[in-house]
């Protein structure tokens, strides 16, 4: 597949432009533009490249660290199995990263606490060095 990516750079270069303040917090799920990523990073989807990405961790009311995650099964010590709206997703630990909140889209839901605890526990034995 050919990757377009002088259309996400357009796309980014008016999301770096944003200035609309999000509401959001530790746990919450969001719709993101991840954009069009090289190799095994993860990429976003359709015409703003979006992929959910759980926020775990608000570090101002500009930026986040998340971890993106995808609805095709993962299995392995990178992955963590979640339950979202009654469906399986598999938080992407190894995409774990800083984001500003100029990517978010839309909010998609808030992960309930045996589960955000599950991926902050597993993602805390894999950074163990």
């Amino acid at each position: 597949m050919q990757k377009d990516f002088d259309k996400w750079n357009l796309k980014k270069k008016k999301l770096d432009k944003l200035s609309k303040k999000f509401l959001f917090k530790t746990g919450d799920i969001w719709w993101c533009s991840v954009g069009l990523n090289i190799k095994t990073e993860s990429c976003g989807k359709g015409e703003d490249y979006q992929r959910p990405v759980l926020v775990l961790r608000k570090l101002s009311a500009e930026s986040f660290v998340g971890v993106p995650l995808s609805s095709k099964k993962k299995e392995g010590t990178w992955f963590c199995e979640i339950t979202v709206h009654e469906e399986k997703r598999y938080a992407l630990l190894y995409q774990i990263r800083m984001f500003s909140t100029n990517r978010f889209q839309r909010r998609l839901a808030t992960l309930d606490d045996t589960d955000f605890r599950k991926v902050k526990e597993k993602l805390k034995a894999l950074l163990e060095l």
